[in-house]
């Protein structure tokens, strides 16, 4: 049987096709035991900073200053500051640094500061929105405070808490767009302990009500510590023993929740996924856990050890602790696990199959998984 030209140069390009993605499939998920150092590139900072992946960039913080550098650690702009304790929240396209404990906020995005904010009472927790409007929770001895403020410092909203109304506020979130706070506030109802969550939007649906509030919800027995936006109009709320979606900025309403029967050693979210490392109190080992938004398990794979740092980039889940680093696909294939020489401060991924950047004392490294 005679085939014809045509046809012959179209098998020869399917097959081509079907091997290079066969390839490119086998390294994507196959599971590797060195990092090669590709490129070093040499840490210029000689304080103790810490650094984090954001806005496509670097940031360094310390107690003397921030700066944002770029992939191969070169600086793009500085500047001085005087922390006791610097924390970094981050949105799509501007971020903050605020002094736990202190009164100062800076707000920034990649082409540098666009503000900074002076609270009255020292800060506790603090969120921020792409446009740069910051919320935050602030505390003294007597009352607790939740604020709005703009990239200036400029109040748009004080709120004022007391532990036997509202409760006390313990986490803070702003959606993208800054129109929308979402607040948790630990209660207690005689001898039992309760978290109450509220939703304050600042467009047209909560100028009627006087504290903005559009929607608040109960969960009893439960402490709700984290609270955050996610891709949309999707939020989180990651508790003791739940995992709750919410959906909606105007009228938000829960549309999935996953109890929790494991202590929450890290958790780690980004706009897609919630992970969690998980103790197994029957076995001693861990389960990293990978949810989507409508509540569905997408990963569960057991670690045989704990990791303090965990973060989700690129369908990646990345823990490390110290010298030691494992990485998981979002699919469960456990792809990396290994010790550094020295301690890890950052690792992420960038372009190149299998390349991270990894950041350290000694600089900045773009390393390769191989065998």
């Amino acid at each position: 049987m005679k085939v014809s030209k045509n046809k012959l140069v179209i098998l020869i390009v399917a097959i081509v096709i079907v091997a290079t993605v066969g390839i490119c499939l086998f390294i994507k998920y196959q599971t590797y035991d060195y990092m090669e150092i590709a490129k070093t590139y040499e840490n210029s900072s000689k304080d103790n900073a810490n650094y984090q992946y954001c806005l496509n960039g670097i940031l360094r913080y310390s107690r003397d200053g921030i700066a944002m550098l770029d992939d191969v650690g070169r600086e793009k702009w500085n500047q001085p500051c005087q922390m006791s304790n610097p924390i970094v929240e981050t949105n799509v396209d501007s971020g903050i640094v605020a002094d736990k404990g202190g009164t100062s906020i800076l707000v920034f995005n990649r082409k540098g500061i666009k503000g900074e904010i002076r609270t009255t009472k020292t800060i506790e927790k603090a969120s921020v929105s792409s446009q740069g409007i910051v919320g935050a929770i602030l505390k003294d001895e007597e009352t607790p405070l939740v604020m709005c403020y703009d990239a200036k410092g400029n109040i748009l909203v004080e709120h004022e808490t007391t532990f036997g109304t509202t409760g006390y506020p313990v986490d803070i979130a702003l959606s993208e767009d800054g129109k929308t706070m979402l607040v948790s506030y630990l209660c207690t109802e005689g001898n039992t302990v309760l978290t109450k969550i509220a939703y304050y939007y600042f467009g047209n649906s909560g100028e009627q009500k006087d504290n903005k509030a559009v929607y608040q919800t109960e969960m009893k027995d439960t402490v709700v510590p984290i609270v955050g936006f996610m891709k949309k109009d999707i939020s989180v709320l990651i508790a003791d023993n739940a995992l709750v979606f919410c959906q909606g900025l105007k009228k938000p309403k829960e549309v999935a929740r996953v109890e929790l029967t494991s202590e929450i050693q890290s958790v780690a979210y980004d706009d897609e996924y919630v992970a969690f490392l998980l103790k197994n109190s029957e076995t001693g080992a861990y389960n990293l856990e990978l949810y989507n938004t409508k509540g569905k398990q997408v990963t569960s794979v057991t670690v045989d050890k704990e990791y303090k740092d965990m973060k989700i980039m690129d369908g990646q889940i990345m823990m490390y602790d110290g010298k030691l680093c494992s990485i998981y696909h979002k699919d469960g294939v456990h792809k990396y696990e290994g010790k550094m020489e020295e301690n890890i401060m950052e690792i992420f991924p960038i372009s190149g199959l299998n390349r991270y950047m990894v950041i350290n004392a000694s600089g900045f490294h773009e390393v390769q998984l191989a065998n």
